[in-house]
């Protein structure tokens, strides 16, 4: 019943993930030459293990019911893996990016709360991922039949009837190559602002050179990304880009790589900081180097010395109204998606993520209580093979994790959170077949803990478990307040989920017909 009347709260909430309406006109298009886009090639993940996982990972023992803090104020160092994560497979036009050497895992596990805090409560399944269990005091959790009623009525009305509402949103028009910015109109979640280049002109880059970071060329990607205003930025054919430096985006952009197989890999990644309003779509970056420091251009106006990049393939520090979608993201010297320092309206949907320890930072310092105002949503991802932990880690903030594939496991744990983070969990499928059983892990980083881990909101609903995964919640302390922060958009029943995902990661995308 509790269960239930949750469940109608958030559908009173729908109006949040509503998609927005309006159309965008017919843009001018801007070349850096008159080719035409040339044919794609379809994208190829990794040949790799897919029913894998990461290596086991040795973690300090904390004795059941023992609640402690660790004198630690850092994740501890763990040992280094036996096992090398799996290269990349090359595609046609992708030769020269290496992957990183393995590195030793910084082991969150070694700083974590006990496995339950007091008053707190286990959902779990049984090894076939049916019949939920609760603790009696826990809010009850619907079962799967029961859960088809919640988006029954959203999903009678997608075209392309997947279930997936940001695909159910435009991949069914064949002509989507001549409506490219239609997309904008498709974010849901706490992303859901992020118009990124809409009604901006499209920029064809031509160009898969970064000789200069200072003064990047035109036809350039770098060149694109440093426009003023609005810049819907497509590729005009297939390529690798090795980035100098980190590349810095500007307000109002879209990077959209459908139609082709675009890889940014082998040097620096993206930066978003102090921006709005930028939408990454359809490509994929990996195996990410440290860069700088040195000199880039982050603007027309402004060409400055940057420091030091640590290597993440997306950081999004202190903006607003991002989306990453259909991404493929694998292979960083540090995170593959940061959002940090005060950066909120994010939406981070339908990524294949592999082959990584630290995959998603959500708040990055324990003193950062600007993040208490963070919301992101995490909805209709991979989380693919040989993957450690991180899926993600949270401080202060707000973050909706739904309908997400945890089916090839985790190292140490798939969610963690510090400082207080509300989290609201649903949809998902989580599978504990090798690494540790608990879902989620409490960590002492020696910032506020706000009372203790008894009192953080973190909510499983609707979410399916396999090979004894387990979630721990917290008692019924969720009111209208809790799900107004964290509810961004509507789940699906967790049976959907493999149907939603199938299409995450970069879409094979040719024009004249449905991607």
């Amino acid at each position: 019943m509790a269960y239930f009347k949750s469940a109608v709260f958030v559908l009173g909430l729908l109006f949040v993930c509503g998609l927005v309406q309006a159309q965008s006109p017919n843009a001018e298009t801007t070349v850096g030459s008159t080719d035409p886009i040339t044919d794609p090639i379809t994208f190829k993940f990794a040949d790799e293990d897919t029913a894998g996982a990461p290596a086991d990972v040795e973690s300090e023992e904390i004795p059941d019911g023992e609640s402690f803090w660790s004198q630690s104020t850092e994740d501890v160092e763990g040992p280094v893996s036996e096992t090398s994560m799996d290269s990349f497979a090359e595609s046609q036009d992708y030769t020269d990016a290496t992957p990183n050497e393995p590195t030793p895992y910084r082991d969150d596990n070694a700083v974590i709360f006990d496995n339950a805090p007091e008053g707190g409560n286990v959902t779990t399944a049984d090894e076939e991922g049916f019949d939920m269990t609760e603790d009696d005091d826990s809010p009850s959790t619907a079962s799967e039949d029961s859960e088809s009623d919640l988006g029954a009525a959203s999903f009678a009305k997608y075209s392309c009837s997947t279930g997936n509402p940001v695909d159910d949103c435009w991949r069914c028009d064949p002509n989507w190559a001549s409506n490219r910015q239609r997309l904008a109109n498709c974010a849901v979640g706490f992303g859901r602002s992020a118009i990124g280049g809409k009604n901006g002109r499209i920029y064809v880059v031509t160009s898969s050179r970064d000789d200069n970071p200072a003064n990047p060329a035109p036809g350039t990607l770098r060149y694109a990304v440093t426009r003023p205003g609005p810049l819907w930025i497509t590729f005009a054919y297939s390529m690798t880009i090795r980035l100098k430096n980190e590349l810095m985006i500007t307000s109002f952009k879209t990077i959209d790589g459908r139609g082709v197989n675009v890889h940014i890999a082998g040097g620096g990644g993206l930066t978003l900081q102090r921006i709005s309003n930028v939408i990454i779509h359809g490509i994929s970056i990996h195996d990410i180097k440290p860069t700088g420091p040195g000199r880039i251009m982050t603007s027309t106006s402004h060409v400055g010395n940057r420091g030091r990049a640590d290597g993440d393939a997306i950081s999004i520090f202190s903006s607003k109204n991002i989306w990453v979608d259909h991404c493929y993201l694998a292979r960083a010297a540090d995170g593959l998606i940061d959002v940090i320092r005060g950066s909120t309206g994010v939406s981070i949907t339908n990524n294949y993520f592999t082959q990584h320890d630290k995959v998603m930072l959500l708040g990055a310092h324990k003193d950062d209580s600007i993040d208490r105002n963070m919301h992101v949503t995490v909805a209709y991802n991979i989380f693919g093979p040989k993957l450690v932990q991180r899926m993600p880690r949270v401080r202060f903030g707000n973050v909706h994790v739904l309908n997400n594939d945890y089916t090839s496991g985790w190292g140490i744990y798939a969610i963690a959170g510090s400082e207080d983070p509300t989290i609201l969990s649903q949809g998902n499928i989580f599978n504990a077949y090798k690494g540790s059983k608990q879902v989620t892990k409490r960590i002492n980083d020696g910032g506020n803990s706000f009372g203790g881990p008894k009192n953080w909101n973190w909510r499983s609903e609707g979410d399916k478990f396999l090979s004894g995964a387990f979630f721990t919640s917290v008692p019924m302390k969720w009111s209208s307040q809790s799900y107004g922060k964290t509810a961004s958009c509507s789940a699906r029943p967790a049976s959907m989920v493999v149907g939603m995902v199938r299409g995450a990661g970069p879409l094979n995308c040719r024009r004249g017909a449905r991607c």
